[in-house]
Parts: structure tokens; sequence; C-alpha cells
């Protein structure tokens, strides 16, 4: 048959082969069932047919989705005629589709080498190269003798496979070659700006790009690729900057909208993109994505309630989103509204990821107001679902509080004859012992931890806070803290404990008449109380920090300010018995 099967040829073939199927075919259709060897149009496999029949079959077969059963039929053709091209790439092409990309490559080749002059096989045997990580294949039959490419596709495609193979030089050559033959095509402007880009031209690239936009400034791809050439040569301004001209050009056009909002929040401009995506939210309220963004903005600003009711606003749209129910808990929590965040919480299922970490949220709901038994529940609702260490000691602490003083320490002391060395079990044993007021039995676990590890510095920083709350060895409190903060430099508890122990320091001096030698420790007490409200995001224990240090100033309108923010934060009345009381005189004072 060779190559003489053309489309007319085919097109006739496949009217007479059917008609045939019409007039002696009909009989072997019942209902809608097919025999195995049945094609959906009624064609029967006919192993003794012309190849033009198994190639009609194979098509039937591919139009139906049956591919293994059309890769048989092409096959069968191939095999009829093994000196036909088109065969040969059909087989081919059909093999790529089945991933059997090493198969398709031989035919490919048959079919180059029986019609080495056909660029369409050509090309499709460079693709098929570039699939499979083969520059140098893909080179020999793509270029010319010469060295040439066959034509414009073939240099876009080693454009393609030369940047694949991270070949700039060569990527450049082809992209050169492109814009040399068609200095007017967009493509191969893009082609040679991307490039440039790569190869560092930037200004190259930017200039190429620029006079495109001069010739259709109206092109949002040109726009993209501006902004991608300044984006990943690192200038986060620049890149902005082509955002700000698209938005010139189509004010609120939202795909320029949200880059710049992602470009501003890369380069840590979180005042910038805090108002792209208020802009978003006005103009494109559909764009869930971008709510959700602006209400992680809204809780690290601590504005607790905006963020809340954006929350709130996307699980209107989409309830199953059990991520942004569990941080709509978290910012209710926050913004002084417990029930509702219990409420929130609760809502989160079992097949959650968040279900856990849920739980644990509304057991330290319970036990900020005293409420141990439903802490305690709540804890065990965790454990069951996500059992841990750190769950199974914070049960033991609740058992504590709630009056299971023994059962507390046995659960512990269980866990200690397996590894009597633990510096985090012994240090926990201590914390238990505290919760029941043994202070000196909770000392002697917190040394012994020490003992085991220097540098536990949850054990140094509970017994450095232990003595500042009861104005003891103060000056070993403060080293002892200290040596805490430097391991854990982030932690805002320890940052609190080592500016208490400041305030306690000046306590005695202001009493005392000293002033001035107390000023230094009061304003080192603020700086770490300010930087333990930063690094907890707002607590109420370091908030009372706060406005007892303004009290020790005579500062009353601050100090009120931050004892109502401690009120507002759900106090841990256990942990902050006097802090209503303060609360109230100086409102007293200052009517």
């Amino acid at each position: 048959m060779g190559d003489s099967m053309t489309f007319s040829t085919l097109l006739r073939l496949s009217i007479a082969l059917l008609l045939g199927v019409v007039a002696v075919g009909c009989g072997t259709l019942s209902g809608s069932s097919r025999s195995p060897g049945e094609a959906s149009a009624g064609l029967v496999i006919r192993p003794d047919a012309a190849p033009e029949y198994d190639l009609l079959v194979a098509q039937d077969f591919e139009q139906n989705g049956r591919m293994g059963e059309a890769l048989a039929a092409y096959q069968r053709a191939a095999a009829k005629d093994p000196d036909s091209a088109y065969l040969q790439r059909r087989l081919a092409e059909s093999l790529v589709r089945q991933n059997h990309l090493r198969e398709a490559i031989e035919h490919a080749e048959r079919a180059h080498e029986l019609d080495p002059d056909d660029v369409s096989i050509r090309l499709f045997a460079g693709q098929l190269y570039r699939l499979a990580r083969s520059p140098e294949d893909a080179e020999r039959v793509l270029l010319l003798e010469s060295g040439e490419p066959l034509d414009e596709d073939a240099a876009a495609l080693l454009y393609e496979v030369y940047l694949d193979s991270k070949r700039v030089d060569d990527a450049l050559r082809a992209a050169e070659w492109l814009v040399d033959r068609d200095p007017g095509s967009l493509r191969n402007r893009l082609a040679l700006a991307s490039v440039y880009g790569m190869a560092g031209r930037v200004e190259d690239a930017e200039h190429i790009l620029r006079a495109a936009l001069d010739e259709d400034p109206d092109n949002l791809r040109i726009y993209v690729e501006l902004a991608r050439l300044h984006r990943e040569s690192g200038d986060h301004a620049g890149e902005m900057a082509v955002y700000r001209e698209i938005l010139d050009r189509s004010p609120h056009h939202h795909a320029a909208l949200v880059s710049l909002s992602d470009a501003q929040l890369k380069a840590d401009d979180l005042e910038g993109a805090e108002v792209t995506l208020r802009e978003i939210e006005q103009h494109h309220p559909e764009d869930l994505r971008s709510v959700v963004r602006l209400a992680f903005l809204n809780y690290e600003n601590r504005e607790y309630a905006e963020a809340a009711e954006r929350f709130e606003r996307v699980l209107e749209q989409s309830p199953d989103q059990h991520e942004i129910r569990f941080f709509l808990g978290v910012a209710l929590r926050r913004s002084g509204q417990p029930d509702r965040a219990i409420a929130t919480f609760e809502r989160i299922p079992v097949a959650s990821e968040h279900y856990a970490e849920a739980r644990t949220q509304i057991a330290g709901l319970h036990e900020r107001h005293a409420r141990y038994a439903e802490a305690l529940a709540e804890v065990e609702k965790a454990r069951a679902v996500k059992p841990s260490r750190e769950l199974d000691l914070y049960a033991a602490t609740l058992r504590a509080k709630s009056g299971d003083f023994e059962g507390a320490v046995a659960h512990i002391e269980e866990l200690l004859q397996e590894q009597p060395d633990d510096d985090e079990l012994l240090y926990n044993l201590g914390v238990v012992y505290g919760e029941a007021d043994h202070i000196e039995e909770s000392i002697e676990y917190m040394r012994r931890a020490l003992a085991e590890n220097p540098d536990n510095a949850s054990a140094l920083n509970y017994i450095g806070y232990t003595w500042a709350e009861r104005g003891i060895n103060l000056h070993e409190a403060e080293t002892m803290i200290a040596r805490a903060l430097e391991l854990r430099p982030g932690d805002g508890y320890i940052a609190d404990s080592l500016g208490w122990v400041y305030y306690m320091r000046a306590r005695p001096l202001v009493n005392g008449g000293q002033h001035r030698e107390a000023r230094k420790y009061i304003d080192r007490a603020l700086l770490e109380l300010e930087r333990a409200d930063d690094l907890t995001g707002g607590d109420p224990v370091v908030s009372e920090h706060l406005g007892d240090t303004y009290l020790l100033l005579d500062e009353k309108e601050n100090a009120l300010e931050h004892f109502e923010e401690a009120l507002r934060l759900e106090p841990r009345f256990g942990e902050q018995p006097d802090l209503l009381e303060k609360l109230e005189t100086l409102r007293r004072e200052l009517q």
C-alpha cells in the first residue's frame, strides 16, 4: 500500500465498508450488546481484511474509548502494510496515548525512515523525544543537515527541548532564529524575552516586552511575562509595578489584584496586601480565597472580630471547610466570645484532622473558667482520636486541678517507671505538685529535670517564675529565666516571666522611694512584657502584668487599659485572682 492512502481514499473506503455493514451486518446486532470482537458501529474484526479496514476499526474503537482494542487494530493494520509511514505514525500515536512511550518512539522512527521528508512526522518524533528527555535525538529529527531547524515549528519545539534540559545558550540561539525568521510574531518575541531573563539579561528581556506592549498595549499576556521576568529576577517592586500598570488600564482587574496581593505578601508588605485584598473583597466578593487571606491578616493584627466575620462568610459558602471553622473558633476565643468559640469547635467532625485540636481548644476554654471536669472530658475525646504524650500530660494536669491529685501523680509516675530519666516527665510531675500547692516538692522535681537536662527551658522558667511570684531569689530567678529565653527566644511566656522578675525587682525600690534605681528595672520589664504580648498574640496574664507595671509608674490610664484588655482576653482566674478588684478600684479612682 505504501503511502498512497489519501484522505479521500480513506473516506471512500469507510463509506463503502459502512454500506457493506448495513447491507449484510444488521443481523449481527442484538439490542446494545456486542461480541468481544465487534466494534461499536457493527464492524467485525476480520484478520484477512485489508489494512484500511483495520484502520477504520481502530478509529471506531478510539471514538468509543476502547483504547486497548484500538491499539490492537492499529497493530494489525501496520503488520499488514509494514511499509506505510502513515500507519506507523498512527500506531505510534496510539501507543503514546496509552503511555507506551518507548514503543511509540520505535514506530515514529520507522515512519521517519520510510518518509524522511515528511516534516509532520519529524515534528511528531521530536515531541516524543522531548517527552523522553532525549535532546540529542530531538535535534537529529528537527534539524536539517545544515544545522538549521526544519521550520518555525521545529525551532519552537527545539527551544522547549533546550529549556527542559537547561541548555540556555542553545535555547537562546533557537529563540533568536525564530525572531530573525518572523520578527513580528509575539510567540517568538516572548520566547526570546524569556530566555534572556534566564540568562540574566533582564534589561534586554524588558526591552523586547516593552516594544511588544507599544504595539499591543492591551495584551495581558505581555504584562504577565513582564511580571514574571521581575519576579524571577527577585525584583518584587518591579513585579508589583507591572500589576499596577494593568490596574491603571483596567481598574479592579481581578487577576492583577490577586497577583499584586500575592507579591505584597511575599515581600512582607502586609499593609499594602490588606489594602489590595480589601479592594478584591469589595469588587470580587466571590473570591473566597482572598477573603480568607484578609481574615488571616485581621488575625495577625489582632482584629479578631473582623477575622471571625470573614471566616463565617467563607463558611456560609463552603460549610465543609473545617480548617476555616477551626480558625473561626480561635478568632472567636480571641475576641472574648468563649461560648460561640466552643459551639464552633464542637461542629468540627471526628473525621477532620482538626478534631483533636478543636477538642483541646474547648478544654482550654473550660480550664480558664475552672471547669476542670469538663476540660478533662474534652481532652479524653482528643486522646481517643489522636493519642499523644502531650495530651496524656495535659490530662494529668487537669486531674490534679480537678482534685484528683493522687490519680495525676500515679499516671505520670507510671510513665516514669518506664523512663525514669525523662526530664519532660519530671517537669510535668513538678507541675502537678505545683497545682496542688506543694511548692517545695514542685521545685524539687524541676531540679531533678534540670539534673537530667540542664537545657530544659520549661523547668528553668518554672523555677524562676515561681520565685518571682514570691519575691524571693530574684537574682537567681533572672539568671534562670534569661537562660530559658536564650534556649527559646520566641516563647512569649518566658519573656513574660523575665518581665515579671524585673517588675518584682522594681517594686520594693519604688516602695522605698528609690525611683531612679527602680526605673531601669521598670523599663526592662516593659520591654520584655511588650515583647511577650507580641509573641503570645495577646494573653490575659501578660496584659495584667503590663497593667501592674504601669500602675507602678502611677500611669493609671495605661494600667486600666491593660487590665480591661486582660478581662477581654478571658482571664485565668486561678492565676489572676485579684484582676477584677484592681480593675474596679482603678475605675473608681479615674471617674
